[in-house]
C-alpha cells in the first residue's frame, strides 16, 4: 500500500528552528562572546511528529515556514525521517519561526529574540484548504498555541477526526477551557490538569477526582503526567490507573512531553491497550530525557520496545 494511502495521523502546529549561543567564558555585554552555537529544530508539534515518525508511524504535519534556507533545511530533514510535510504552509518573503537565545556561562538566558510573524498566515482559511487531509486522519493532534485556530478546528472537525490535545502549558489551556469536550484525548501535566478542572490534584483521589471530571465533560482517553509518580490513565471503558517507570536516568527533561504523546498516538494506530500504550509512551520519554537533545537521534521502535521489556515498572490500577 501506498505511504499516502496508508491510515495517518495529522499534526498540527507551529515549527520552529532553534538558535542558542553558549557563552564559554563569563558573558560580556555590548560584545562578541566566544562560545558554541548550536542549530536544532523544535517546537512542540514539530517534536510531537518527528518522534511519530521515527517509530514507524505514517504522520503528517501541517505547519508554517518561510521559503528560506532554514525552512528548506526542515523540509529536507523531514524527507530523512520520513515525515510528511507536504501540507505545509510555505510563504515567500517571510522567516521560517525562529528562536535565537543567548546563554551565559552558568547556562541562565542572558537574551532572547523569538520571530513568530509567519504564523499569522495559520488562518481558518488555510485550515479549511486542507479540509480532505484533516478529515482523512485517524487521530489529529494539536497544540493550545492560537485559541482562534482551536475554536475553528474542534468545532468544524471534530465529528471527522479524533482530537488529541497537548495543552503546552498551564497558561495557553486557559483560553481554550470550555472547548476541552470537543477532544478525543488531552494530555495535561498536574499544573494543566489543574487549571482545565479548577481544583488542586494533590493526592491519587485528587488525580481520580480530575480524570472523572474529564470524562463527564466528554473526553474519552485522559492521560495526566505526574512527573516522577508516572502517568495516570482513564477512559471510556473505565480502565483507570497510573503507570512509572522506575531508575529513570535525566539529563534533559526538554521534549519528555512531545514524546510522551507520541507514544500515545503509536499506542492508538496499533490498538494497544491503554496500559500498554501508555508504557510505550513513558518509554519514549525515558529515552528521550536520557539525551541531551530535544529529539533523541537514534529514537526508532527497536529502541523503544527494547526499553517497554527492560525498564522496571510500578503500576496500580484502581
Amino acid at each position: 500500500m501506498e505511504q499516502s494511502k496508508k491510515p495517518y495521523v495529522l499534526v498540527f502546529g507551529v515549527s520552529i528552528c532553534d538558535i542558542v549561543g553558549f557563552s564559554d567564558g563569563a558573558f560580556k555585554a555590548y560584545d562578541s562572546n566566544p562560545g558554541k552555537i548550536k542549530v536544532s529544530f523544535g517546537g512542540v508539534c514539530r517534536n510531537i511528529a518527528d518522534n511519530m515518525a521515527r517509530v514507524g508511524m505514517n504522520t503528517k504535519l501541517i505547519s508554517v515556514i518561510g521559503n528560506d534556507a532554514s525552512g528548506h533545511e526542515m523540509l529536507e530533514y523531514a524527507k530523512e525521517i520520513q515525515l510528511d510535510m507536504t501540507d505545509t504552509l510555505i510563504v515567500d518573503g517571510e522567516s521560517t519561526p525562529t528562536y535565537l537565545a543567548v546563554l551565559n556561562e552558568t547556562g541562565e538566558m542572558v537574551a532572547a529574540i523569538v520571530d513568530m510573524k509567519v504564523t499569522d498566515h495559520l488562518t481558518k482559511e488555510f485550515v479549511d484548504s486542507k479540509k480532505d487531509v484533516i478529515q482523512s486522519s485517524e487521530y489529529m493532534v494539536i497544540g493550545a498555541d492560537n485559541p482562534e485556530i482551536i475554536e475553528h478546528l474542534t468545532k468544524n472537525y471534530a465529528n471527522d477526526t479524533k482530537l488529541i490535545l497537548d495543552p503546552v502549558s498551564a497558561s495557553k489551556v486557559c483560553e481554550i477551557k470550555h472547548l476541552i469536550p470537543y477532544f478525543h484525548t488531552i494530555k495535561p501535566n498536574r499544573h494543566e490538569a489543574e487549571t482545565l478542572c479548577g481544583f488542586p490534584l494533590q493526592t491519587k483521589e485528587d488525580i481520580r477526582e480530575a480524570g472523572r471530571y474529564f470524562r463527564k465533560q466528554g473526553v474519552r482517553n485522559i492521560f495526566i503526567s505526574l512527573d516522577a509518580e508516572g502517568i495516570y490513565y482513564y477512559n471510556e471503558k473505565e480502565e483507570e490507573g497510573i503507570v512509572k517507570a522506575c531508575d529513570v536516568k535525566v539529563i534533559n527533561v526538554t521534549g519528555a512531553g512531545d514524546a510522551l504523546l507520541a507514544g500515545i498516538s503509536y499506542g492508538y494506530m496499533n490498538n494497544l491497550h491503554i496500559a500498554d500504550t501508555v508504557k510505550f509512551g513513558v518509554a519514549m520519554s525515558t529515552i528521550t530525557i536520557a539525551h541531551e537533545e530535544t529529539i533523541h537521534p537514534k529514537m526508532d521502535y527497536g529502541l523503544v520496545k527494547k526499553h517497554v521489556d527492560e525498564l522496571r515498572w510500578e503500576t496500580i490500577v484502581f
